[in-house]
This record gives C-alpha cells, structure tokens and sequence, in this order.
C-alpha cells in the first residue's frame, strides 16, 4: 500500500488545487482553492471557458468597474467550485476576498452573497466551506455564519490563539499553516528542520490535542506543506489539505507511516486551558511574532492576487 493510502485511512485527505484533474488522479474528499489558485488556473486554456461563463453572464449588468468585476470574480469561484464538487464526493473551500479581512459586517455579506450563488446551482450549503482569514473581525463574522448553518474554514492560521478562538467561537473548520511556519524559522534561525522537530509540525500538533484535551469539535486541517516529512508527521490529523506535487510524492512512495496524532491520547494529556477574550487575542498575536507577520502576509498576498484577476476580468469586458 502506497503511503497516500495509508494516509487516508487515519485522515480525511483534501487537494489543495484548483487543478480538475489533480483531483480526479489522487481521488480526495474534498478540495480547497484560495485566490491564488484560482488566478493561476484561470489563465490555463483548459478553464478558459468558466471565466468566459462568468463574464458572458455579466453582460449587459448595471453594475461597472470594480463592482462588476468583484461581482464576476465572485461567479469565477463558484464556478470553479461547482465543477470541483461534480469530482469529490464531500466540500470545496470558497474564499472570501482578503481585503475584508478586518470587516465583519462585509465578510458576513460576502460569505451569504456566494453560499447563495451556490444554491441557485443547485448545491446545498453543506457541501461548501466558506474561507475566511483567521483575524479577530474574521472569527466574528464566522461565528454568525455558522449560526446560520454556513460553515466556515478560517484560513491563515499560525497560532494557539486562533485556533482556540475559532473552537470557542463554534466554527466548522481550521487550516493552520504549516509550512509558512517553516518558513519563518528557517529565515529567523537560519537553520533547517527534521519533520518531527519542524515548528509547523508542532503548531498543529498542539491544537489538534487541544481541540481534543478540551472537547472542540472544531476539525484541523493542516495545510501549506513543504515536503513529504510535513504531511507524515501529522497523520492521524482531521484533514489534511495537500498540492498535487506532494499527493503524487506520497503515492509513489511506499514506506511505513505511523499515525502520530491521536484523540484518545490527547484526552489525557496534561494541558492548560487558555481564555481567548478580544484582548487576550490580540495581546497573544501580538507577542508570536511568527503570526502576527505570516497573518498580515497572506492576507496582503491573496488581496494582491484578487486585484491580479480584477485587472484580467476587467480587461475582458
């Protein structure tokens, strides 16, 4: 058995990618995109058609420049997510735009606006994650949603304090990521990492045995890997999002894998519970360095690349 089979039989694995035919080679339960996945496969020929759709529905819409653009885009994921859920059997992740990430009200609306472009197509919200960066404003806005039965995945998450604020907050889904962490201590230090010692690794390790310690229901998904070493480390994982590159790595390979993370361990282990009020949050992210930077980071990248398909779209109308 190759080692992405014995992967999923202690995780749910999920394809990080916006590639249709990824998905279908390593058969996973679910998939994620963010906005730059989506940028990058927007420009490949073979999903030309899907921009096209969406553009093509805009004709003739009140609506001009950036409004009719962030409204395109908005029918660009959804259309991309309707194919992808023709391929898995479980949920696609959707993002909402990186620039309302310290915008509660306007996340809320967004996050309704594309669950409902779904339903017109005909697909239950409970096949749809709703992505949302892991910023005090985001886990508010998540916390509506989820009363109103849309699910949400908080995304760029690099700490103890996000995660616990997300489990408090009753929220479906986390992707903490591992391998922007990586990279921050190796830039920091100047050294590199076995797996087991990797600090991403332990990132995630200690929020799943929190989650677990504590009784969240809240799922971990690690995610942004960087090699092989990462994704084995944290077998036994909720979830676990991967890149085709690395999906292809475990599959070629057949070496034993050992479930490291487990539930019923965490129960008993030793661990002090945290308070995770507005001020200890941001007083917390203030004093993890490697969060606070990787945070801001990712949200000024996804925003960068949702101006990138902005001008595109605007280009074609």
């Amino acid at each position: 058995m190759n080692q992405l089979d014995q992967l999923k039989q202690h995780t749910v694995v999920v394809a990080d990618t916006g590639d249709f035919e990824a998905m279908r080679a390593y058969k996973p339960q679910d998939a994620t995109t963010n906005p730059s996945l989506i940028l990058a496969a927007s420009q490949k020929a073979e999903y030309k058609p899907l921009v096209d759709k969406a553009v093509a529905d805009h004709k003739g819409s009140a609506l001009n420049g950036v409004k009719l653009a962030d409204s395109i885009i908005d029918t660009i994921l959804v259309n991309f997510g309707i194919e992808i859920l023709k391929i898995v059997p479980g949920r696609v992740s959707t993002e909402v735009d990186a620039r309302l990430s310290f915008d509660t009200a306007s996340t809320i609306a967004k996050a309704r606006h594309i669950i409902g472009l779904y339903e017109k197509n005909g697909i239950g919200r409970e096949r749809i994650l709703i992505k949302i960066a892991s910023t005090w404003e985001g886990i508010k806005a998540a916390e509506v949603l989820q009363k109103e039965g849309i699910n949400c995945n908080l995304t760029l998450l690099f700490s103890l304090a996000q995660a616990v604020a997300c489990a408090e907050g009753g929220i479906k889904l986390i992707s903490p990521f591992v391998g922007r962490i990586l990279d921050w201590f190796k830039k920091s230090s100047g050294k590199d990492y076995s797996p087991a010692e990797d600090p991403g690794v332990k990132s995630v390790t200690e929020i799943f045995n929190y989650y677990k310690h504590f009784g969240h229901k809240t799922e971990v998904m690690g995610a942004s890997f960087r090699n092989k070493g990462e994704i084995t480390e944290l077998c036994g994982c909720d979830l676990l999002t991967i890149s085709p590159s690395l999906l292809g790595e475990l599959q070629a390979a057949s070496e034993p894998i050992i479930k490291k993370l487990d539930a019923a361990a965490a129960k008993s282990a030793k661990i002090e519970r945290i308070n995770c009020d507005e001020k200890s949050f941001r007083w917390m992210l203030n004093e993890d360095a490697m969060a606070t930077e990787k945070t801001a980071e990712g949200i000024r990248n996804f925003a960068k690349d949702i101006v990138k398909l902005e001008t595109q779209i605007l280009a074609a109308v």
